[in-house]
């Protein structure tokens, strides 16, 4: 991709996720010093797996992996571990080093301040919204000032001061880095180079210039792969007709005939695989409960953050069916606080009415149980089990019929959110309330389910960050809880 030492070398790597799960198929690529990386793919190719490979904490099944001696690394994760929810701040940035550090509190301090996060030591993490655990795990990272830095969808939760931030950071960063995201206007402000992890070939294109520039080479070489198929096609069905006609003549036309079909064969296998777009989730509806009438969610106070305490606000909201409510305000104040409660029935101030089935859409993916299949997770929420239409439910979200069969837990985050969408569409819920649904999507599928959302027939409180998400939907009233 670029002129500079090379840290790191995958050659001709093949890797399996269990049996028969194939993630890479000798795969080659470098990464060199100082490179600002894009690595994308579909939602469960398997672009966390690369980074697991070049930690270390995966081996590739063939192939090898050559990292520069003594080069540090350093991964920022899509999430914070359930095991680290439970520690101080003290605790969290301690456990990214394997030895003891004296000064470990001037040093969180720094790097707080550098992802713009003010935070007591002793603060547990799990008290955290979920836009300040993301800036959580960039500093835990950061903290080990890596040669090379690994960010899993670093944008996840942000809200638009914490993407500007971290968008400045990387454009000054003096070291390699290699981004997770689907986020396309945040990449291409900072981004060298793209690595495209194929899901169909299992193969990683190499490409130069930003997603922009990536998008416009593939189309140009996808138009430029049908034009030579359809050229060698036409030229082998000549050759058939020939031989055919030959064929029938007899005698030593009969050898040229064998030629001829010999030579469109030939055409045929030269024919090449056109490159494969990422697929996309099929349309869909969220079907509105029914038999509901009347007022579905009544709001007459609600707490929001301030100082790391709880303030009170008296409100009055009444929604109804077809009503669909934004829910605004920075990372930290309690939106997610705010949404938990309301889902829970339980939240001061607030009134559900009997009966109304809620759809709960949490951003952590904690109202999943990791322990369940995502047949048993699907089935779990449905008022009438029949397979054929979780199936065909499934099915438009990408859920194949080997993934049924996987854990909760084991899928990728992507892939969790596709399942609680399919959760969503089976559950018919009257009162619908999404925490941030646009985080670990792919990009492709972002419109399609915007179109679901802004048709949606029911009460809906929707939380996201993402402007050029929420203009496509319906918004009858929004609630600014920093005002």
């Amino acid at each position: 991709m670029a002129d500079g030492e090379m840290i790191v070398r995958f050659d001709e790597v093949s890797f399996e996720h269990g049996h028969n799960k194939p993630i890479l198929d000798e795969v080659s690529f470098p990464v060199r010093r100082g490179m600002k990386i894009t690595l994308m793919g579909q939602n469960g190719a398997g672009k966390s797996t690369i980074f697991q490979l070049i930690t270390g904490a995966l081996k590739p099944d063939h192939g090898s992996i050559n990292v520069q001696r003594d080069l540090t690394i350093a991964t920022a994760k899509q999430v914070i571990p359930r095991d680290y929810l439970a520690l101080t701040v003290r605790e969290f940035f301690e456990r990214c080093f394997p030895k003891k550090v004296y000064d470990i509190d001037p040093r969180i301090d720094a790097v707080l301040d550098v992802v713009n996060l003010k935070a007591p030591h002793d603060r547990i993490v799990k008290s955290f919204s979920g836009g300040q655990q993301a800036r959580l795990l960039l500093a835990s990272a950061l903290i080990q000032d890596p040669d090379l830095l690994l960010l899993d969808e670093p944008t996840n939760n942000l809200d638009k001061a914490g993407i500007a931030h971290l968008t400045d950071f990387l454009k000054k960063y003096q070291k390699t880095v290699i981004v997770i995201s689907h986020d396309a206007e945040f990449l291409n402000a900072f981004t060298d180079g793209v690595l495209y992890l194929d899901i169909f070939t299992r193969k990683v294109e190499q490409y130069v210039g930003n997603y922009f520039d990536v998008a416009a080479q593939i189309a140009v070489r996808m138009e430029k792969e049908n034009s030579k198929n359809a050229r060698l096609a036409k030229e082998a069905q000549e050759n058939k007709e020939r031989a055919n006609f030959f064929a029938n003549k007899g005698g030593k036309l009969r050898l040229v005939a064998k030629r001829m079909r010999e030579k469109a064969e030939a055409l045929e296998e030269a024919q090449v695989d056109v490159r494969r777009e990422d697929k996309t989730i099929r349309p869909f509806v969220i079907p509105f409960q029914e038999g509901l009438v009347g007022e579905i969610l009544n709001i007459t106070s609600f707490s929001t953050m301030k100082g790391g305490k709880p303030v009170l606000h008296k409100a009055k909201i009444s929604m109804k069916k077809n009503t669909h409510l934004l829910l605004a305000g920075p990372n930290g104040i309690g939106k997610s606080t705010l949404l938990e409660a309301l889902a829970s029935g339980h939240a001061k101030g607030e009134h559900i009415a009997e009966g109304v089935r809620v759809g709960y859409y949490r951003q952590d993916f904690s109202t999943l149980n990791f322990e369940d299949s995502v047949y048993e997770s699907l089935m779990f929420v449905m008022q009438k089990k029949e397979e054929e239409v979780l199936r065909s439910v499934a099915a438009g979200f990408l859920i194949t019929a080997d993934l049924m069969r996987t854990k909760i837990g084991s899928l990728s985050e992507g892939q969790k959110g596709l399942v609680a969408f399919a959760r969503l569409v089976l559950t018919k819920p009257g009162l619908l309330i999404l925490d941030e649904p646009t985080n670990h999507m792919n990009f492709r599928h972002l419109p399609v389910i915007a179109k679901a959302l802004d048709a949606y027939q029911g009460a809906m409180i929707l939380v996201s960050h993402v402007p050029e998400f929420v203009k496509q939907i319906r918004i009858d009233e929004m609630l600014d809880l920093e005002r």
